[in-house]
């Protein structure tokens, strides 16, 4: 597709007055692919096309959403100025009006309601420099305890499993290029394929260098098509299945017991608990036949390498956090980490998961991935902010406990940067109720978002073409998105933005930023001696070398390709293994008589996140222009759905309207539905309210509902 665009842009040279090149990075998923923008000038009109540029990570390839990422950049709905609502309508302000009413109702709402009634709800999507200044200012600023941010529905899961077992929360344990040469995989509940297209090389590699692979998803999709053994698990099941293979691993000595001695604390634990379940048990449990569990469980255990990949099919549940855990028992168990060729991988969501969530933005987390309850984290936090310990409020709430706290009335105020919650979070028709009952509400966007109709006040902001920064991706590399292009109109940066309300606000002292730089600057210096150690990693460095893996603690330090090579990041040197239930003591829907079908959701190849910024693209909206319902025939049989047909699907929070879509490789107890639309097409609107109780996750990947067909309820 690239070579076709490139040669038509040949065949038109002649008639080319100019041409710009513009470096960037994909603003999607978190492979973090360098590319170009390429604006060529015909005639009268510029022609656009993104072509991928080499790095160490997607070594220069693009997938179709990067190739078109350009398309909502340059869209004409850009908004370019600050809007006001006026009567239930967003007229045109100046800047300066705009951060008047922002002052003023702040201001306000804190003198009536408390300094706790502003709220900050932040994004996965913004630059490590938005997202430390995004937290320091909530803390500094507004000097509020509430903030958090979409990440939390996206990589909490992964975050605190792996926080809890190795004592450090980094996407891959090793880099991508080990991926080629380990002998077997597990991917469980991640669509690779589709989600991070640009990642399936490294796979393909490794299963033409003879590699076992074995995926674990409920459906079949474009990564089990390339596993040797696909585990068709029932949604939820997933805590189960690993037990399956810990047992068959451990009854079977399949394990390292020199490692496990050395390196590891709870095997005794684990050993005899699942050496005390019933393989048939499980195997009834899970909906995996015993067989199969065991091939997969002797494979992983024989092989001299392996590595393990989660991503939101495991993790997007109420037990998400234990279900990794568990999973991470079995790399430990079979010494399969901190060495070469073996270890862990989360598959990030979000462009900047891993580093939106490293810097603060956080309800329990400081920069440098320091907790915010602990006392010396305090005390170098605040030093480098230059306010006192004191002052530095306590831990807040995750991101859909800000959204009870709005309904109870306790938070009143928010200020919302670069997300579309009332889309994003479970049981979304509560949201949007709840967000109705703030007094003011500013939203930070390049669109008017669902959200953000809902806002006071909307804010334009910039687009990853215009804004520079670092970002971290999956391997936690630390990568400097280059910008150039010019923002529209009177569009500004996150971290302008941000800084511009400080000082608005007095605090400008604490926000004197002049350029994304000058606040990375900062960033290094609180995050150095932290988990997440960013010291030795400058603007200059990250152009010489084209990303560093953290943590990196000085100027000469190379970065760490590999983790826990010796040791374990615990105080103790070792991992911590942990028990993990067979059944959950979390709530988590099954189907019953009145709701008897599992549904299950994700992501698909054109779309990103709600669908904001995608839909806006004419290419990727052209590919699926509307949401649809994947369910078995059979199943559609029994409850008289035709495909390609209106089915509305209900739960016990409400409703939507999609089209049916048959799929004789999705399990006949449930239908899936993609994340990526509004509205009536809102899947969220169907999910519970039901967090895990470690990571505060929603489950979105197990609701019990019902379907039928639309012209039968009509009819009737």
């Amino acid at each position: 597709m690239t070579e076709l665009l490139l040669k038509y842009f040949r065949t038109k040279q002649q008639e080319v007055q100019s041409e710009k090149r513009y470096d960037t990075q994909c603003p999607f998923c978190s492979m973090q692919c360098k590319m170009q923008l390429l604006e060529q000038t015909i005639v009268t009109r510029k022609k656009y096309m993104t072509i991928g540029k080499d790095n160490p990570t997607s070594e220069g390839r693009l997938c179709i959403k990067g190739m078109n990422a350009h398309q909502h950049a340059l869209h004409k709905d850009r908004i370019k100025y600050p809007l006001l609502k006026k009567n239930g309508e967003f007229v045109r302000i100046s800047w300066e009006e705009a951060l008047s009413h922002i002052k003023e109702n702040f201001a306000k709402i804190q003198a009536e309601d408390g300094v706790n009634a502003l709220s900050v709800y932040g994004s996965a999507s913004i630059s490590n420099e938005e997202a430390y200044l995004l937290g320091k200012f909530a803390r500094v600023a507004l000097k509020t305890k509430y903030i958090d941010y979409n990440g939390r529905l996206c990589m909490s899961a992964a975050a605190s499993a792996a926080s809890q077992t190795f004592g450090i929360d980094r996407g891959l344990t090793n880099s991508l290029s080990e991926v080629p040469f380990t002998k077997c995989i597990i991917l469980a509940g991640t669509n690779i394929a589709e989600c991070q297209p640009t990642i399936m090389p490294y796979f393909e590699q490794a299963k033409q260098n003879g590699a076992y692979i074995i995926a674990v998803d409920p459906r079949e999709t474009a990564t089990t098509k390339m596993a040797d053994l696909h585990l068709k698990v029932k949604p939820g099941m997933d805590a189960a299945l690993a037990n399956g293979l810990l047992k068959v691993i451990i009854e079977e000595d399949l394990i390292d017991e020199a490692f496990i001695r050395e390196r590891a604390n709870g095997y005794k634990e684990v050993k005899e608990y699942v050496t005390s379940l019933e393989l048939e048990e499980i195997a009834e449990m899970t909906g995996v036949p015993s067989e199969q569990i065991q091939k997969a469980a002797a494979m992983f255990g024989k092989e001299e390498s392996g590595m393990i990949f989660t991503a939101r099919g495991v993790e997007q549940q109420t037990d998400g956090s234990a279900a990794v855990r568990n999973f991470l028992n079995i790399l430990i168990v079979t010494g399969k980490i901190g060495k070469v060729n073996s270890g862990y991988g989360a598959i990030t969501g979000q462009g900047n998961g891993q580093g939106a969530r490293e810097h603060g933005q956080k309800a329990d987390q400081l920069p440098g991935y320091r907790m915010i309850e602990n006392e010396e984290h305090r005390l170098h936090i605040a030093s480098i902010w230059g306010i006192d310990e004191s002052d530095l409020p306590r831990k807040g709430v995750s991101a859909y406990e800000m959204i009870e706290k709005i309904n109870e009335g306790e938070i009143t105020g928010m200020f919302l940067m670069c997300s579309n919650p009332i889309v994003s979070n479970p049981n979304a028709n509560f949201v949007k109720k709840a967000l109705k009952k703030l007094k003011f509400l500013v939203a930070v966007d390049m669109f008017v978002s669902e959200t953000a109709r809902l806002a006071d006040l909307i804010l334009p902001t910039s687009s990853y073409l215009e804004d520079e920064g670092t970002m971290t991706n999956l391997e936690g590399r630390v990568t400097l998105r280059e910008a150039s292009f010019s923002s529209p109109g009177e569009a500004k940066h996150d971290w302008q933005i941000i800084c511009d309300i400080a000082k608005a606000l007095g605090k400008g002292e604490h926000f004197p930023f002049q350029s994304a730089n000058e606040i990375f600057e900062e960033l290094r210096v609180a995050s150095r001696g932290g988990t997440a150690d960013y010291y030795g990693i400058t603007y200059d460095r990250l152009r010489k070398e084209g990303g560093i893996l953290w943590p990196c603690p000085s100027i000469d330090h190379k970065g760490t390709k590999r983790l826990f090579e010796s040791s374990f990041a615990h105080p103790d040197g070792k991992a911590a293994m942990v028990v993990v239930n067979n059944v959950p003591n979390v709530p988590k829907e099954k189907p019953c008589t009145e709701f008897p079908l599992y549904l299950t959701t994700g992501r698909i190849m054109s779309h990103y996140l709600t669908g904001v910024q995608t839909r806006k693209s004419s290419s990727l909206a052209a590919r699926n222009f509307e949401s649809y319902m994947e369910i078995h025939p059979e199943t559609a049989k029994k409850y008289q759905i035709s495909d390609n047909t209106l089915v509305k699907i209900e739960s016990r929070r409400g409703s939507i309207v999609v089209r049916s879509k048959w799929s004789a490789t999705i399990r006949h107890d449930t239908i899936f539905v993609p994340f990526h639309w509004a509205d009536s097409q809102n899947v969220n609107r169907l999910v519970s309210q039901d967090l895990d109780p470690t990571c505060k996750m929603p489950g979105f990947k197990v609701s019990a509902v019902k379907v039928h067909p639309i012209l039968e309820l009509t009819s009737h």
